[in-house]
């Protein structure tokens, strides 16, 4: 006769029999908790092997509270996220730091203001321990929903609602981000233009609405105390808002000769326009962009001098913000500190 092989999952009962050990002690080892001598959880580990054991996951939440789940909400629609490689590097700083620590990335993206209702619908319903949000603009609902729901987030980017590097809020109360040092980025690329004897220096700004941009703008201004409001353009981190911007400044001041883009889609939009109007780059134009994001950057004709973020580490550094929150050993509902990373400017062709 043959042998009958279940086809059932192995049960935590049967783990803790092949292990020798109570059930209470598999339990506490598959769920990551402390007081289990080594030599025990190195038995249920092999236990765990053996027989193909896979926690359940419902199960697992009831025991520990939590879902192993962090969502990732970018405050863009669809098409931009997948054609600007900012959000493709800072995704995959945040997957790396939070597949590190065995915990699932959730992507939900707004492609419409009303999406914010099935967005507040699934945090609140238990589905995810936190939220990283990145991109948001000022107007923009997100914080109101987390701070009703009392969701632990981390935001990428100093939000529009606090300018305090501590990340003291108001009305939303304390926020930790991650954020470049985008002012000082911007003076240094400013700097360094005037350093090469251009002197009627254009920027193509971002949107307004994003602090990114302002930040950006502000440190333009810092250097240039006096720069004619006709030299400012803004754009919308997109290349054809960037050659938008480009066409407008060359029909408003035709002797300019260099431009500070405010990111390197935008760079790149500006120096086909440029090539259009038959001004040489970096010979008639000198032209510096923001983010470094090589395939952008390496790749344009000539490659673009600009100032680098290290966007992969803001997203890691993102995820292990809020994990040192969602840690039930070492972390707090106190929210923590925010980080303002640094900004170099790296030499290319461009200028």
């Amino acid at each position: 006769m043959a042998e009958q092989v279940s086809t059932g999952r192995p049960t935590l009962e049967a783990v803790a029999a092949r292990a020798g050990v109570s059930r209470a002690t598999a339990s506490r080892v598959v769920n990551g908790g402390d007081g289990v001598r080594p030599h025990l959880v190195d038995k249920v580990r092999a236990a765990i092997l053996d027989l193909g054991y896979v926690p359940n996951h419902a199960a697992r939440t009831l025991v520990t509270r939590r879902t192993g789940a962090v969502a990732v909400i970018i405050a863009e629609p669809e098409i931009r996220i997948f054609s600007d490689p900012f959000f493709s590097r800072q995704l995959r700083g945040i997957s790396k730091e939070l597949t590190a620590h065995d915990t699932q990335l959730v992507l939900l993206l707004v492609e419409h203001r009303g999406d914010y209702d099935r967005i507040e619908r699934y945090l609140a319903g238990g589905h995810v321990d936190g939220a990283l949000a990145f991109s948001l603009h000022t107007d923009d609902p997100l914080p109101a929903i987390t701070r009703r729901i009392a969701m632990p987030t981390v935001y990428g980017g100093r939000p529009g609602w606090t300018g305090r590097a501590d990340g003291a809020g108001d009305q939303y109360g304390p926020v930790s981000y991650v954020d470049a040092d985008n002012r000082g980025g911007a003076r240094e690329a400013v700097r360094y233009l005037l350093s090469r004897g251009r002197r009627q220096i254009a920027h193509i700004a971002g949107p307004m609405d994003q602090t990114s941009a302002t930040d950006r703008l502000d440190g333009y201004r810092d250097v240039l105390l006096d720069a004619d409001p006709a030299l400012i353009a803004e754009g919308d981190f997109t290349a054809p808002g960037g050659a938008r911007a480009m066409a407008e400044l060359l029909d408003r001041c035709p002797d300019l000769d260099a431009v500070f883009a405010a990111n390197d889609l935008m760079a790149t939009g500006a120096l086909g326009v440029l090539r259009q109007r038959g001004r040489s780059v970096p010979e008639d134009v000198a032209l510096v962009g923001f983010d470094d994001a090589e395939q952008v950057a390496e790749n344009a004709d000539p490659p673009l001098t600009t100032v680098r973020q290290d966007i992969e580490g803001m997203g890691r550094l993102m995820a292990r913000l809020l994990l040192r929150t969602l840690d039930p050993v070492h972390g707090s509902q106190r929210v923590p500190g925010s980080v303002i990373t640094p900004t170099s400017l790296v030499l290319r062709g461009s200028a």
